[in-house]
């Protein structure tokens, strides 16, 4: 399948989808379904919503009108209910569930009841070179979801040169680039990159260059945890610039993963990224962007504190210099630094860590511990790596990356962080009821039609005859999160039904432990594999 651009292109495709989904409709002969979902307000994707059925064979949908001919085993009462294709998230954490031995864990239940049918794992340079492995290798498993994957720079990085703070030499860079390509031609969707973190921060642009060609050539896609999303390095609108030079340099079409303006630095930045990415959008280069709808970013209290250069080496080697006496006096002031950067101690949540810790603000351990919140923040490190949930974002800013057509819906979903849970539920509930940000069309578009539509998502992302049979229903006026900081894994509300391919995955709002999902290997670019 060909990556496609966002803007003028999505347009383009729309329109096409949707002459293909009135002509496809019209030539559907009357057939036996398996079930029909009857009467709900129907959302297809790329076009207006209409009062009317959904029917489905299989794995397919075989109609999608007003009144769904023939009989049916089962016809579903969508009568108030909003009808929609399942929802895409293409920034993901979720690698680890859908590895799991648990049968249960593969299911993935938080994404399910807020009709998350497909999912994109990989992300922040984190995607295992072994793509065939990734998706079941010789031994496949029953999965909740259909997922993809990237291959990340930080695991091919990882591979050949460990967690050193240096530049491969030309014979390490050649077998990345190999790892990359590998990949690609296994089916991973393209690379992936956490410039943020260590040892991804160490990398050179050449390097990221390098290996993004490997994957542009085989028809990839750049996704991209920016080098900083705040003034740690180069800021904000440096690292979407140089985003933007990796694209310009490779011809790889770019998506800025959870794209914000993270921190008292920049906060109010967002109209000035969204004008730098348009204006690069009209120069001809493809970029998009996904979204999560919350003010706290999920991270580690390493990441969001520790200086890159004191990380090298790994987890050991920093522990190290946080007992070593003259290193501890470089890193304090820098600590605080980064603390403020981040909006002081009480936007600090601890969401996973040490025993005792969860739950509570770096704050509230500090003023327990009789310590600075510095000293706090080093003292839990010691005992064990934490999760925190980062208050760094405006709601102006969020609006503004919300409301453009190239942004899209995901959750960067991880353990701890309420984002895991109730994301998409979240986004209707708070920007479409409650702030009217957005209208039921757009929020569904964003979450489903888009972002297939970007990745080429082929049979996915829109309701018609013809198309894979990931359908939800939901009830607009409860679709809500349940899910906060404090009780992080609470199941959404609202939603009635979900099919994942043609098979209930949620019936009247009742999971059914049936898992439907399939992984989705992208076709490499013709030519480009043995």
């Amino acid at each position: 399948m060909t990556l496609r651009n966002s803007g003028a292109r999505i347009a383009t495709l729309a329109a096409t989808l949707a002459s293909a989904f009135t002509a496809t409709n019209a030539a559907t002969q009357k057939t036996t379904a398996d079930i029909i979902l009857r009467g709900g307000t129907v959302y297809p994707g790329g076009t207006e919503p209409f009062r009317g059925d959904v029917a489905v064979r299989g794995d397919r949908i075989v109609y999608v009108g007003r009144r769904a001919p023939g009989p049916a085993k089962r016809v579903i009462d969508a009568r108030g209910l909003i009808v929609a294709p399942g929802f895409i998230d293409p920034h993901t954490h979720v690698g680890d569930a859908l590895a799991s031995d648990d049968p249960a864990a593969r299911l993935v239940m938080p994404f399910i009841t807020q009709g998350v049918t497909t999912a994109f794992i990989g992300v922040d340079g984190d995607g295992e070179p072994d793509i065939a492995a990734t998706f079941g290798g010789s031994d496949p498993r029953n999965w909740g979801i259909n997922f993809g994957s990237y291959v990340g720079l930080g695991a091919v990085r990882k591979q050949v040169l460990g967690a050193a703070d240096r530049a491969p030499n030309a014979a390490e860079l050649a077998r990345m680039n190999t790892l990359v390509g590998d990949a690609m031609c296994a089916g991973a969707l393209g690379l992936s990159a956490g410039l943020f973190y260590a040892p991804q921060s160490f990398a050179k642009r050449d390097e990221v260059v390098s290996l993004a060609r490997t994957a542009a050539a085989r028809g990839g896609v750049y996704d991209s945890h920016i080098r900083d999303e705040s003034s740690y390095t180069i800021g904000l609108a440096g690292a979407i610039d140089e985003a933007l030079d990796i694209g310009r340099q490779t011809g790889i079409p770019v998506h800025i993963g959870h794209i914000k303006a993270l921190g008292v630095d920049v906060q109010g930045q967002a109209p000035a990224i969204v004008a730098k990415i348009e204006d690069a959008q009209r120069s001809g280069l493809a970029v998009t962007a996904d979204q999560y709808p919350w003010s706290a970013s999920g991270t580690g209290l390493s990441a969001a504190l520790v200086p890159r250069w004191a990380q090298d080496g790994g987890r050991e080697a920093m522990l190290k210099r946080l007992d070593h006496p003259s290193q501890l006096d470089r890193l304090r002031p820098l600590m605080a630094e980064n603390l403020r950067r981040r909006g002081g101690p009480a936007s600090l949540l601890i969401t996973r860590g040490p025993e005792g810790t969860r739950g509570k603000t770096l704050e509230a351990i500090a003023a327990e511990m009789r310590v600075t919140p510095v000293e706090a923040a080093i003292a839990v490190l010691k005992r064990g790596e934490a999760g925190v949930a980062s208050f760094n974002q405006t709601e102006a800013d969020i609006a503004a990356f919300m409301t453009r057509p190239w942004v899209v819906s995901s959750s960067d979903a991880s353990e701890g962080h309420p984002r895991y849970y109730a994301s998409f539920a979240r986004k209707y509930a708070t920007y479409v009821r409650e702030k009217r940000i957005l209208d039921v069309r757009a929020f569904i578009d964003q979450s489903s039609y888009r972002t297939a539509a970007i990745f080429a998502l082929e049979g996915r992302g829109q309701l018609k005859a013809g198309a894979y049979a990931d359908v939800i229903a939901f009830d607009p006026n409860s679709f809500a999160p349940r899910a906060d900081y404090i009780k992080p894994t609470l199941f959404s509300r609202g939603m009635r039904t979900v099919l994942v391919n043609g098979q209930l995955a949620l019936d009247e709002g009742l999971p059914t432990g049936i898992a439907g999902g399939r992984p989705l290997p992208r076709s490499p670019k013709a030519g480009t594999c043995r």
